[in-house]
Protein backbone atom coordinates (compact mmCIF):
# COMPACT_ATOMS: atom_id res chain seq x y z
CA UNK A 1 0.00 0.00 0.00
CA UNK A 2 0.64 3.69 -0.54
CA UNK A 3 1.19 5.72 1.97
CA UNK A 4 -1.34 8.39 2.40
CA UNK A 5 -0.13 11.94 1.01
CA UNK A 6 1.76 10.31 -1.65
CA UNK A 7 2.60 12.03 -5.42
CA UNK A 8 -0.47 10.45 -6.96
CA UNK A 9 -1.99 11.76 -3.90
CA UNK A 10 -1.36 15.26 -4.55
CA UNK A 11 -1.21 15.50 -7.98
CA UNK A 12 -5.31 14.62 -7.55
CA UNK A 13 -5.48 17.25 -4.98
CA UNK A 14 -4.09 19.90 -7.23
CA UNK A 15 -6.44 18.88 -10.27
CA UNK A 16 -9.65 19.51 -8.00
CA UNK A 17 -8.49 22.61 -6.89
CA UNK A 18 -7.69 24.08 -10.35
CA UNK A 19 -11.31 22.67 -11.70
CA UNK A 20 -12.93 24.08 -8.36
CA UNK A 21 -11.03 27.41 -9.21
CA UNK A 22 -12.15 27.61 -13.16
CA UNK A 23 -15.48 27.00 -11.81
CA UNK A 24 -15.92 29.87 -9.29
CA UNK A 25 -14.26 31.80 -12.54
CA UNK A 26 -17.39 31.76 -14.23
CA UNK A 27 -19.89 35.29 -14.58
CA UNK A 28 -23.94 34.64 -13.33
CA UNK A 29 -26.52 34.46 -16.31
CA UNK A 30 -28.06 38.12 -16.22
CA UNK A 31 -31.57 39.17 -14.69
CA UNK A 32 -33.88 41.48 -16.76
CA UNK A 33 -34.89 44.65 -14.99
CA UNK A 34 -38.05 45.17 -12.96
CA UNK A 35 -40.38 47.77 -14.36
CA UNK A 36 -40.79 50.45 -11.83
CA UNK A 37 -43.89 50.55 -10.34
CA UNK A 38 -45.87 54.28 -10.98
CA UNK A 39 -49.10 56.18 -10.00
CA UNK A 40 -51.57 56.45 -12.58
CA UNK A 41 -55.18 58.13 -13.02
CA UNK A 42 -57.66 57.60 -15.76
CA UNK A 43 -58.52 60.22 -17.87
CA UNK A 44 -62.32 61.05 -18.07
CA UNK A 45 -64.95 63.24 -18.88
CA UNK A 46 -65.83 65.40 -16.05
CA UNK A 47 -65.79 68.85 -15.02
CA UNK A 48 -64.38 71.43 -13.07
CA UNK A 49 -64.89 74.83 -11.66
CA UNK A 50 -61.86 76.86 -12.42
CA UNK A 51 -60.65 79.20 -9.57
CA UNK A 52 -58.89 82.74 -10.11
CA UNK A 53 -56.58 83.55 -7.02
CA UNK A 54 -56.23 88.02 -6.94
CA UNK A 55 -55.17 90.21 -4.67
CA UNK A 56 -56.65 93.60 -2.76
CA UNK A 57 -57.74 95.66 -0.39
CA UNK A 58 -61.00 95.51 1.86
CA UNK A 59 -63.02 98.99 1.70
CA UNK A 60 -66.15 99.94 3.59
CA UNK A 61 -69.45 99.00 2.02
CA UNK A 62 -70.39 103.00 2.99
CA UNK A 63 -68.09 105.49 3.13
CA UNK A 64 -70.60 108.59 4.39
CA UNK A 65 -69.31 112.38 4.97
CA UNK A 66 -71.61 114.25 6.82
CA UNK A 67 -71.42 118.11 6.09
CA UNK A 68 -74.00 120.67 7.42
CA UNK A 69 -75.00 124.15 5.33
CA UNK A 70 -76.34 125.62 8.71
CA UNK A 71 -74.46 128.49 9.68
CA UNK A 72 -74.79 128.22 13.71
CA UNK A 73 -72.92 127.53 15.92
CA UNK A 74 -72.44 123.99 18.09
CA UNK A 75 -73.77 123.03 21.22
CA UNK A 76 -72.44 119.76 22.11
CA UNK A 77 -70.39 116.69 19.75
CA UNK A 78 -71.31 113.42 21.26
CA UNK A 79 -69.18 111.29 19.88
CA UNK A 80 -65.41 110.54 18.81
CA UNK A 81 -63.60 109.01 16.56
CA UNK A 82 -63.69 105.27 17.00
CA UNK A 83 -67.38 105.23 18.39
CA UNK A 84 -69.24 102.67 16.88
CA UNK A 85 -73.09 104.64 16.16
CA UNK A 86 -76.17 103.48 15.04
CA UNK A 87 -78.23 104.49 12.38
CA UNK A 88 -80.53 107.80 13.85
CA UNK A 89 -77.96 108.11 16.62
CA UNK A 90 -77.37 111.96 17.42
CA UNK A 91 -73.47 112.90 16.58
CA UNK A 92 -74.09 116.76 17.44
CA UNK A 93 -76.53 119.69 18.38
CA UNK A 94 -76.27 123.29 17.03
CA UNK A 95 -77.87 126.00 18.39
CA UNK A 96 -81.22 126.79 17.18
CA UNK A 97 -82.53 129.82 18.86
CA UNK A 98 -82.26 132.25 15.96
CA UNK A 99 -84.23 129.93 13.91
CA UNK A 100 -86.84 129.10 16.45
CA UNK A 101 -87.46 133.14 16.65
CA UNK A 102 -87.46 133.12 12.67
CA UNK A 103 -90.26 130.33 13.08
CA UNK A 104 -92.74 131.76 15.32
CA UNK A 105 -92.45 134.93 12.85
CA UNK A 106 -93.70 133.36 9.61
CA UNK A 107 -95.66 131.02 11.66
CA UNK A 108 -97.10 134.46 12.46
CA UNK A 109 -97.28 135.98 9.22
CA UNK A 110 -98.94 132.46 7.97
CA UNK A 111 -101.46 133.15 10.22
CA UNK A 112 -102.17 136.74 9.62
CA UNK A 113 -101.95 135.73 5.94
CA UNK A 114 -104.97 133.25 6.99
CA UNK A 115 -107.40 135.38 8.07
CA UNK A 116 -106.28 137.73 5.06
CA UNK A 117 -107.35 134.62 2.57
CA UNK A 118 -110.44 134.15 4.69
CA UNK A 119 -111.35 137.79 4.30
CA UNK A 120 -111.02 137.70 0.68
CA UNK A 121 -112.98 134.63 0.63
CA UNK A 122 -115.58 136.57 1.94
CA UNK A 123 -115.31 139.66 0.34
CA UNK A 124 -115.49 137.55 -2.82
CA UNK A 125 -118.75 135.99 -1.90
CA UNK A 126 -120.19 138.88 -1.19
CA UNK A 127 -119.36 140.84 -4.05
CA UNK A 128 -120.84 137.55 -6.18
CA UNK A 129 -124.16 138.04 -4.60
CA UNK A 130 -124.48 141.82 -4.74
CA UNK A 131 -123.77 141.29 -8.53
CA UNK A 132 -126.17 138.34 -8.86
CA UNK A 133 -128.87 141.07 -7.10
CA UNK A 134 -127.84 143.84 -9.90
CA UNK A 135 -128.58 141.22 -13.12
CA UNK A 136 -132.21 140.66 -11.50
CA UNK A 137 -132.83 144.52 -10.96
CA UNK A 138 -131.70 145.34 -14.15
CA UNK A 139 -133.89 142.58 -15.57
CA UNK A 140 -137.10 143.88 -13.60
CA UNK A 141 -136.05 147.39 -14.38
CA UNK A 142 -135.85 146.05 -18.27
CA UNK A 143 -138.93 143.90 -18.19
CA UNK A 144 -140.63 147.98 -16.61
CA UNK A 145 -139.08 149.70 -19.62
CA UNK A 146 -140.94 147.55 -21.72
CA UNK A 147 -144.01 147.39 -20.15
CA UNK A 148 -144.12 151.28 -20.15
CA UNK A 149 -143.01 151.39 -23.95
CA UNK A 150 -145.26 149.04 -25.10
CA UNK A 151 -148.22 150.89 -23.24
CA UNK A 152 -146.92 153.97 -25.03
CA UNK A 153 -146.76 152.82 -28.30
CA UNK A 154 -150.60 151.52 -27.86
CA UNK A 155 -151.88 155.18 -26.98
CA UNK A 156 -150.22 156.35 -30.02
CA UNK A 157 -151.85 154.51 -32.24
CA UNK A 158 -154.82 155.36 -30.44
CA UNK A 159 -154.00 159.05 -30.69
CA UNK A 160 -153.21 158.68 -34.38
CA UNK A 161 -156.91 156.87 -35.13
CA UNK A 162 -158.31 160.12 -33.09
CA UNK A 163 -156.43 162.22 -34.74
CA UNK A 164 -157.59 161.43 -38.39
CA UNK A 165 -161.44 161.55 -37.02
CA UNK A 166 -160.41 165.17 -35.13
CA UNK A 167 -161.32 163.95 -32.14
CA UNK A 168 -157.67 165.52 -30.67
CA UNK A 169 -154.92 167.66 -31.72
CA UNK A 170 -152.21 167.49 -33.03
CA UNK A 171 -150.37 168.95 -29.93
CA UNK A 172 -151.94 165.91 -28.10
CA UNK A 173 -150.72 163.62 -30.84
CA UNK A 174 -147.57 164.48 -30.45
CA UNK A 175 -147.07 164.71 -27.30
CA UNK A 176 -147.52 160.98 -26.74
CA UNK A 177 -144.92 160.43 -29.69
CA UNK A 178 -142.43 161.94 -27.27
CA UNK A 179 -143.41 159.86 -24.95
CA UNK A 180 -143.21 156.54 -27.17
CA UNK A 181 -139.18 157.81 -28.08
CA UNK A 182 -138.36 158.34 -24.55
CA UNK A 183 -139.83 155.05 -23.43
CA UNK A 184 -137.80 153.43 -25.99
CA UNK A 185 -134.53 155.65 -24.65
CA UNK A 186 -135.42 153.98 -21.25
CA UNK A 187 -135.96 150.19 -22.81
CA UNK A 188 -132.11 150.60 -24.59
CA UNK A 189 -130.74 151.85 -20.86
CA UNK A 190 -132.17 149.30 -19.01
CA UNK A 191 -131.01 146.71 -21.48
CA UNK A 192 -127.57 148.52 -21.57
CA UNK A 193 -127.44 148.08 -17.45
CA UNK A 194 -128.31 144.58 -17.70
CA UNK A 195 -125.60 143.54 -20.17
CA UNK A 196 -123.43 145.76 -17.68
CA UNK A 197 -124.57 143.55 -15.14
CA UNK A 198 -124.73 140.65 -16.52
CA UNK A 199 -120.66 141.45 -17.49
CA UNK A 200 -119.60 142.12 -14.56
CA UNK A 201 -121.14 138.55 -13.01
CA UNK A 202 -119.31 136.48 -15.75
CA UNK A 203 -116.04 138.76 -14.99
CA UNK A 204 -116.32 137.86 -11.26
CA UNK A 205 -116.89 134.61 -11.55
CA UNK A 206 -117.22 132.68 -8.63
CA UNK A 207 -114.80 131.99 -5.61
CA UNK A 208 -112.65 129.39 -7.61
CA UNK A 209 -112.54 131.81 -10.93
CA UNK A 210 -112.84 134.97 -12.34
CA UNK A 211 -111.33 138.50 -10.62
CA UNK A 212 -113.11 137.12 -7.62
CA UNK A 213 -111.58 133.48 -7.67
CA UNK A 214 -108.23 135.34 -8.58
CA UNK A 215 -108.28 137.47 -5.84
CA UNK A 216 -109.16 134.26 -3.51
CA UNK A 217 -106.17 132.58 -4.99
CA UNK A 218 -103.94 135.35 -4.00
CA UNK A 219 -104.74 135.66 -0.75
CA UNK A 220 -104.52 131.67 -0.24
CA UNK A 221 -101.01 131.37 -2.35
CA UNK A 222 -99.34 134.06 0.44
CA UNK A 223 -100.59 132.10 3.63
CA UNK A 224 -98.87 128.99 1.29
CA UNK A 225 -95.68 130.97 0.95
CA UNK A 226 -95.65 132.11 4.88
CA UNK A 227 -96.45 127.97 6.00
CA UNK A 228 -94.16 127.50 3.39
CA UNK A 229 -91.34 129.28 4.89
CA UNK A 230 -92.42 128.42 8.53
CA UNK A 231 -91.64 124.32 7.11
CA UNK A 232 -87.95 125.55 5.20
CA UNK A 233 -87.33 126.98 9.32
CA UNK A 234 -88.75 123.62 10.89
CA UNK A 235 -86.26 121.39 8.70
CA UNK A 236 -83.20 123.57 9.19
CA UNK A 237 -84.09 123.11 13.23
CA UNK A 238 -84.45 119.34 12.77
CA UNK A 239 -81.29 119.48 10.74
CA UNK A 240 -79.38 120.98 13.68
CA UNK A 241 -79.80 117.64 15.31
CA UNK A 242 -76.76 116.30 13.58
CA UNK A 243 -77.60 112.38 13.33
CA UNK A 244 -75.86 109.44 11.68
CA UNK A 245 -77.32 107.57 8.58
CA UNK A 246 -75.85 104.63 8.88
CA UNK A 247 -75.06 101.66 11.32
CA UNK A 248 -71.20 102.46 11.68
CA UNK A 249 -68.07 103.61 12.83
CA UNK A 250 -66.70 107.24 13.28
CA UNK A 251 -63.13 107.40 11.56
CA UNK A 252 -63.01 111.31 11.57
CA UNK A 253 -64.89 113.92 13.88
CA UNK A 254 -63.56 117.54 12.34
CA UNK A 255 -66.35 119.15 14.61
CA UNK A 256 -66.07 121.19 18.54
CA UNK A 257 -68.37 123.04 20.52
CA UNK A 258 -68.33 126.69 19.79
CA UNK A 259 -67.56 126.17 16.19
CA UNK A 260 -69.39 126.66 12.80
CA UNK A 261 -69.58 123.70 10.37
CA UNK A 262 -69.18 125.92 7.65
CA UNK A 263 -68.98 123.75 4.28
CA UNK A 264 -66.36 121.32 5.86
CA UNK A 265 -66.45 117.93 6.43
CA UNK A 266 -67.57 117.66 10.02
CA UNK A 267 -67.66 113.75 10.70
CA UNK A 268 -66.68 110.44 8.10
CA UNK A 269 -69.16 107.36 8.83
CA UNK A 270 -67.95 104.12 7.69
CA UNK A 271 -70.46 101.10 7.23
CA UNK A 272 -68.52 98.02 8.29
CA UNK A 273 -70.88 95.23 9.29
CA UNK A 274 -70.49 94.32 5.91
CA UNK A 275 -67.20 95.20 3.73
CA UNK A 276 -66.02 94.80 -0.06
CA UNK A 277 -63.48 93.59 -1.08
CA UNK A 278 -62.05 94.87 -3.94
CA UNK A 279 -59.84 92.33 -5.76
CA UNK A 280 -57.36 93.21 -8.85
CA UNK A 281 -56.47 90.93 -11.92
CA UNK A 282 -55.81 91.63 -15.72
CA UNK A 283 -58.04 90.34 -18.06
CA UNK A 284 -57.14 86.83 -18.06
CA UNK A 285 -58.05 86.39 -14.43
CA UNK A 286 -60.99 87.76 -14.34
CA UNK A 287 -62.49 86.55 -18.10
CA UNK A 288 -65.38 84.27 -17.15
CA UNK A 289 -66.21 85.67 -13.31
CA UNK A 290 -69.94 86.10 -12.86
CA UNK A 291 -72.03 88.42 -10.64
CA UNK A 292 -73.13 86.09 -7.94
CA UNK A 293 -70.01 83.43 -8.06
CA UNK A 294 -68.56 82.55 -4.71
CA UNK A 295 -65.54 83.91 -3.65
CA UNK A 296 -63.17 82.76 -0.53
CA UNK A 297 -61.46 86.04 0.96
CA UNK A 298 -58.33 85.54 3.44
CA UNK A 299 -56.00 87.93 5.06
CA UNK A 300 -52.53 88.45 4.09
CA UNK A 301 -52.05 89.82 7.70
CA UNK A 302 -53.77 87.20 9.40
CA UNK A 303 -53.20 83.94 8.64
CA UNK A 304 -56.49 82.75 9.67
CA UNK A 305 -58.75 85.19 9.14
CA UNK A 306 -61.03 83.30 6.30
CA UNK A 307 -64.39 84.00 5.09
CA UNK A 308 -66.88 83.32 2.33
CA UNK A 309 -67.98 86.61 -0.31
CA UNK A 310 -69.98 86.87 -3.60
CA UNK A 311 -68.80 89.19 -6.46
CA UNK A 312 -71.37 91.13 -6.69
CA UNK A 313 -69.77 92.90 -10.02
CA UNK A 314 -66.28 93.23 -12.61
CA UNK A 315 -65.28 96.85 -12.87
CA UNK A 316 -63.32 97.39 -16.36
CA UNK A 317 -60.06 99.15 -16.29
CA UNK A 318 -59.64 100.61 -13.32
CA UNK A 319 -57.53 103.69 -15.11
CA UNK A 320 -58.09 104.55 -19.02
CA UNK A 321 -55.69 102.79 -21.10
CA UNK A 322 -54.55 100.36 -18.67
CA UNK A 323 -55.53 95.94 -18.68
CA UNK A 324 -55.99 96.10 -14.38
CA UNK A 325 -59.65 94.70 -13.80
CA UNK A 326 -61.39 94.67 -10.54
CA UNK A 327 -63.56 92.01 -8.93
CA UNK A 328 -65.88 93.35 -5.98
CA UNK A 329 -66.71 90.89 -3.44
CA UNK A 330 -69.53 91.64 -0.65
CA UNK A 331 -67.82 90.25 2.90
CA UNK A 332 -70.24 89.73 5.12
CA UNK A 333 -68.55 91.24 8.43
CA UNK A 334 -70.22 91.38 11.40
CA UNK A 335 -67.84 90.72 14.00
CA UNK A 336 -65.49 93.51 12.45
CA UNK A 337 -62.39 91.25 11.91
CA UNK A 338 -61.86 92.76 8.60
CA UNK A 339 -60.86 96.47 8.71
CA UNK A 340 -60.90 98.89 5.76
CA UNK A 341 -57.55 98.81 4.00
CA UNK A 342 -56.34 95.35 4.82
CA UNK A 343 -54.82 93.82 2.24
CA UNK A 344 -56.58 90.10 0.98
CA UNK A 345 -56.19 87.45 -1.41
CA UNK A 346 -59.17 86.03 -3.39
CA UNK A 347 -60.35 82.64 -4.18
CA UNK A 348 -63.13 83.19 -7.01
CA UNK A 349 -64.81 80.51 -8.44
CA UNK A 350 -65.50 80.56 -12.73
CA UNK A 351 -67.91 78.68 -14.41
CA UNK A 352 -67.36 74.77 -14.45
CA UNK A 353 -65.89 73.63 -17.72
CA UNK A 354 -66.29 70.00 -19.13
CA UNK A 355 -63.76 67.94 -21.21
CA UNK A 356 -61.12 65.20 -19.91
CA UNK A 357 -59.92 65.59 -16.42
CA UNK A 358 -56.59 65.03 -14.76
CA UNK A 359 -54.85 65.95 -12.11
CA UNK A 360 -52.31 68.86 -12.01
CA UNK A 361 -49.40 67.10 -10.43
CA UNK A 362 -49.18 65.11 -14.33
CA UNK A 363 -48.52 68.09 -15.64
CA UNK A 364 -43.94 67.46 -16.75
CA UNK A 365 -43.34 71.68 -16.00
CA UNK A 366 -45.00 74.78 -15.23
CA UNK A 367 -45.94 75.41 -19.06
CA UNK A 368 -48.95 72.68 -18.17
CA UNK A 369 -48.37 71.50 -21.78
CA UNK A 370 -47.35 67.93 -21.56
CA UNK A 371 -48.13 64.94 -19.66
CA UNK A 372 -46.75 60.97 -19.83
CA UNK A 373 -49.18 58.29 -20.12
CA UNK A 374 -48.68 54.60 -19.91
CA UNK A 375 -48.86 53.09 -23.97
CA UNK A 376 -48.62 49.26 -24.01
CA UNK A 377 -46.84 49.35 -20.72
CA UNK A 378 -44.04 52.13 -21.56
CA UNK A 379 -43.91 55.46 -20.76
CA UNK A 380 -44.72 58.01 -23.75
CA UNK A 381 -44.69 61.96 -23.77
CA UNK A 382 -47.62 63.51 -25.27
CA UNK A 383 -48.88 67.17 -25.77
CA UNK A 384 -52.06 68.69 -23.68
CA UNK A 385 -53.84 72.11 -23.93
CA UNK A 386 -55.25 73.09 -20.17
CA UNK A 387 -58.59 74.73 -20.96
CA UNK A 388 -59.32 74.90 -17.25
CA UNK A 389 -58.28 74.31 -14.03
CA UNK A 390 -59.36 74.29 -9.99
CA UNK A 391 -56.21 73.98 -8.50
CA UNK A 392 -56.37 70.11 -7.95
CA UNK A 393 -57.36 68.90 -11.68
CA UNK A 394 -57.60 70.44 -15.17
CA UNK A 395 -59.17 69.93 -18.14
CA UNK A 396 -57.08 69.25 -21.24
CA UNK A 397 -57.74 68.48 -25.08
CA UNK A 398 -55.12 66.05 -26.70
CA UNK A 399 -56.37 63.18 -24.44
CA UNK A 400 -58.84 60.78 -24.43
CA UNK A 401 -61.04 58.78 -21.68
CA UNK A 402 -59.87 56.03 -20.31
CA UNK A 403 -56.00 56.82 -21.03
CA UNK A 404 -53.48 55.74 -18.17
CA UNK A 405 -51.73 58.76 -17.45
CA UNK A 406 -48.81 59.44 -15.10
CA UNK A 407 -50.19 61.25 -12.12
CA UNK A 408 -46.47 62.15 -10.51
CA UNK A 409 -44.90 64.34 -13.88
CA UNK A 410 -42.06 64.76 -11.52
CA UNK A 411 -40.73 61.47 -11.65
CA UNK A 412 -38.19 62.06 -14.15
CA UNK A 413 -39.02 59.58 -16.41
CA UNK A 414 -37.96 58.52 -20.40
CA UNK A 415 -40.14 57.30 -23.04
CA UNK A 416 -39.75 53.89 -23.78
CA UNK A 417 -39.47 52.76 -19.98
CA UNK A 418 -40.81 49.83 -18.88
CA UNK A 419 -43.19 50.90 -15.63
CA UNK A 420 -46.13 49.34 -14.20
CA UNK A 421 -49.33 51.54 -12.76
CA UNK A 422 -49.52 51.62 -9.00
CA UNK A 423 -52.99 51.78 -8.47
CA UNK A 424 -55.56 52.63 -11.51
CA UNK A 425 -57.91 55.49 -10.46
CA UNK A 426 -60.01 57.52 -11.89
CA UNK A 427 -58.98 61.26 -11.07
CA UNK A 428 -61.11 63.23 -7.94
CA UNK A 429 -64.17 64.57 -8.45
Amino acid sequence: MRPFGGPASRLGTAFLVITLLCACSKRPAATPLAAAVVPVTVAQNAKVSPVSTLGGIIVPFLNVQVQSNLVEPVDEVEVSEGDRVTKGQVLARLDTRDLEAQLRSDVGTAQSDAAKATQAYDQADLTIVQNDNSVLSAKSALRSAQATLATAQLNLRRDAELLKSGFISQQTYDAQNVTVRTDTSAVRTAQVNLQNNLKQVQSNGSTATGLQGATVAAARAEEQTALGQADNIRAAIAKATIMSPINGVVVNRNLNPGEYPGSRQIFTLQETDKVYATLNGAGSQVIGVETGAPAQIASSDHGGLKTTGKVVGVLDEVTPGSTNFIVKVLVPNPSGNFHPGMVVSGRVTKPSTSGIRIPLTAFLDTTDSTVQIINNGLVKTVGVTMLADDGTNAIVSGLRAGQQVIANGQLGLSDGQNVEPQKAAVAER
